[in-house]
């Protein structure tokens, strides 16, 4: 019986390899390092919206101390998902989408990218890593870079998209 309980256990822990990410070393600008972002936005989306696969239409995840966090399936298809990602803020009268991120989820390859984002940023992190990134990654590095944070942002606020 002892035996029994050792490969139970052994399976058990077998069994959650799958969810390990291995550590590897990039360069900035690779096509390596630009699919490593999109499978991690990929990651961070499921773990913000579990229900990703079967969603369409509109979510909005409320959160104390934090914006709305408004989220619209644009176009769906077999192997895609097109959603944008936002905080609405009303000045002078009109709402303003802030970042107002358009992004496309490959199903088949668990990845997501970035597809654009307003480029002006009435946050500051966001401003932050907009400047930080501005000379060593070109377009499709930095707005992915800022869907990653961002994202990790959103969990770290308590958000999870799960009602209309």
């Amino acid at each position: 019986m002892p035996q029994t309980k050792q490969l139970l256990c052994y399976i058990r822990s077998m069994l959650l390899d799958y969810q390990l990410v291995p550590e590897t070393i990039v360069r900035p600008k690779s096509f390596v390092g630009l699919m490593a972002l999109y499978e991690s936005n990929y990651l961070r989306l499921l773990q913000l919206i579990p229900e990703l696969h079967r969603l369409d239409g509109y979510y909005r995840s409320k959160v104390a101390g934090d914006c709305d966090l408004h989220l619209e399936i644009l176009e769906r298809s077999r192997y895609t998902i097109t959603m944008s990602l936002s905080y609405f803020f009303e000045e002078k009268g009109t709402r303003i989408a802030d970042p107002d991120m358009k992004v496309r989820i490959y199903l088949d390859g668990q990845m997501a990218e970035s597809m654009s984002f307003t480029g002006d940023h009435r946050h500051a992190e966001l401003r932050r890593l907009c400047r930080a990134h501005r000379h060593e990654l070109d377009k499709r590095w930095r707005r992915n870079v800022v869907l990653n944070k961002w994202l990790e942002f959103l969990m770290d606020r308590g958000h999870l998209v799960l009602e209309r």
